[in-house]
C-alpha cells in the first residue's frame, strides 16, 4: 500500500509525487482512439476481475440476476443454488446458442431455453432435451451452461472472463482485499438504482467521480458548501492510497457545514438526525461501527466526507458518514457507456424517516445530474481533437493512476507482470 496524507492548506499538495507518478500532461488519446478501447476490451475487461454488486442481490436460493457487457458483445447469467453457492455462466444455450434467459432478474430452479426447449438447472447442468435420441453420438454431461468464473470478496460478486482466470480473485485485489476485510455494509439488500447510457467514453464518467476539484464550480448550489470551506475552497483532498491498480481518496468534509438557511425543507427533514458533513438516508449511530473500521477515513481527519475508493477498472464504492454507495462504468463502445450508481438506504421505521429518505434521494438526482450532464460535453471537446493532452492538478491523482495502470494492463503480456 501507498499512503498519501495532504495538507490542503498548502500552498500545493504532493500527493501525485507521493504515489510515484509522474506530473506531466497525460494523453487525451485514451479517451478518443478506437484502438485504444479495443487494446483496454482485450487486455483490461477481458482479463480483469470485475465486480457485479452485492450477493444480497441474488439472497435466496433460486435468485438469478442477467448483466449485459455490450464491451464483450456478452452477457452473464448469475445465479444462486438451492445450496447456497453463487454460479455464473454465459447467457448462451448449448444448442444454437440462443439466449436462455430472457428477464433481467428473478426466481427459478430452471430455466429453458425457448428455442427448443432446452432446459438447464440453475447449477448449469442440462437436464431436458426434447427428441434427445434424433442427436448424434450426444453427450449431455458435455452440453452444459457455459461457466464463468465467479468468486466472492466480503459479499461483493466478481466474474473472470477469462476461461482460466491468470490469477485468482485475492490476488487481484491484493492489499486491499485484506485491508478492507471486516467492513460492515449496512442495507445491501436494499438500494435505490440510478441508471443512464451516455454518450462518453467510460473513463471521462469515470473520472468525473473520482476527484472534488470540480464541486465548486458544478455544484456551488448543492454540495458546493459541504465538500469545500473557507479553508479549503477549493475542496482538496484529505488522503490518498493505492495498492496496485486500486486506489482511494478520502474528500474534505466541511466540519461547521450546515444547511443553508434558505433551505427550509432539508433544515425540516434533518432536524432530529444527526448526519455528520454528509446528509443521508442514515443517521451517524446507524453506521458508528461502519465508520469506525481502520479501512474507512484512514487519517480519522474531523475533516472526513467521502472515502470514494476506485476497484480497478470499473468499479466505485463510496462510503460517508451516512452510508455506503456504488458506481459501475460498463464501457458500450469508445464513446458511450452504461453508468449505474446504486444508492443504500434503511427500512423507514416511520414515516419521518421516509420523508428524510424521499429527500436525500431527491437531492442525489440532483446532483448526479450535474455530474453526468457534463460529461457528454467533455467528450466532444475531447473528440474534437483541439486539445492533445490535459494537465491534472494533485487532486485529480486517481485519474492519473488509473490511466497509469490501464498503459501498464496493455502493455503487460500476463495479467501478473500487468499487477508488478
Amino acid at each position: 500500500m501507498n499512503d498519501q496524507v495532504a495538507d490542503f492548506r498548502a500552498d500545493r499538495t504532493n500527493l501525485t509525487a507521493l504515489a510515484g507518478l509522474d506530473t506531466a500532461p497525460v494523453s487525451l488519446e485514451p479517451y478518443r482512439s478506437q484502438d485504444w478501447f479495443d487494446a483496454e476490451v482485450r487486455q483490461v475487461f477481458k482479463r480483469a476481475w470485475l465486480c457485479l454488486g452485492r450477493e444480497e442481490r441474488i439472497a435466496a436460493p433460486g435468485d438469478y440476476l442477467v448483466q449485459t457487457l455490450e464491451f464483450a458483445r456478452a452477457e452473464v447469467l448469475v445465479t444462486r443454488t438451492k445450496e447456497g453457492r453463487i454460479r455464473a455462466f454465459h447467457n448462451v444455450c448449448s444448442h444454437r446458442s440462443n439466449k436462455v434467459v430472457l428477464e433481467r432478474k428473478g426466481n427459478a430452479s430452471r430455466f429453458m431455453c425457448r428455442y427448443h426447449n432446452w432446459t438447464y438447472r440453475n447449477d448449469g447442468e442440462l437436464v431436458g432435451v426434447p427428441d434427445q435420441k434424433n442427436f448424434f453420438d450426444f453427450d449431455r454431461k458435455s452440453c452444459g451452461l457455459t461457466p464463468v468464473a465467479c468468486d466472492i470478496w466480503e459479499g461483493w460478486i466478481f466474474i473472470n472472463l477469462q476461461r482460466e482466470p491468470e490469477v485468482p480473485l485475492a490476488e487481484f485485489l491484493g492489499a486491499f482485499g485484506e485491508i478492507y476485510r471486516g467492513i460492515p455494509y449496512p442495507n445491501a439488500d436494499r438500494s435505490i438504482l440510478f441508471e443512464s447510457r451516455l454518450k462518453a467514453n467510460w473513463k471521462v464518467i469515470a473520472d468525473a467521480f473520482a476527484e472534488t476539484y470540480h464541486i465548486p464550480a458544478i455544484h456551488p448550489e448543492t454540495i458546493g458548501a459541504t465538500f469545500a470551506s473557507n479553508e479549503n475552497p477549493f475542496a482538496r483532498p484529505i488522503s490518498a492510497q493505492t495498492w496496485g491498480p486500486h486506489r482511494s481518496v478520502s474528500t474534505y468534509g466541511n466540519p461547521e457545514y450546515a444547511p443553508p438557511p434558505g433551505s427550509q425543507v432539508e433544515r425540516l427533514f434533518y432536524s432530529n438526525i444527526a448526519t455528520g458533513n454528509v446528509l443521508s438516508a442514515a443517521s451517524l449511530d446507524d453506521t458508528e461501527v461502519f465508520r469506525r473500521h481502520p479501512a474507512i477515513n484512514p487519517t480519522k481527519s474531523a475533516s472526513w466526507a467521502v472515502d470514494v475508493t476506485w476497484l480497478f477498472p470499473n468499479f466505485q464504492i463510496d462510503v460517508s458518514p451516512g452510508g455506503f454507495w456504488t458506481h459501475h462504468f460498463w464501457p458500450v463502445s469508445q464513446d458511450e457507456t452504461r453508468w449505474e450508481a446504486r444508492f443504500y438506504i434503511p427500512d423507514a421505521p416511520d414515516v419521518w424517516s421516509r420523508l428524510q429518505q424521499e429527500h436525500y434521494i431527491a437531492r442525489l438526482g440532483e446532483i448526479l445530474l450535474e455530474d453526468v450532464g457534463n460529461t457528454e460535453r467533455t467528450q466532444e471537446g475531447i473528440a474534437s481533437g483541439a486539445k492533445d493532452t490535459m494537465p491534472l492538478q494533485d487532486g485529480e491523482v486517481m485519474i492519473r493512476h488509473s490511466l497509469h495502470n490501464l498503459h501498464k494492463w496493455i502493455e503487460a503480456g500476463t495479467v501478473a507482470e500487468a499487477l508488478a
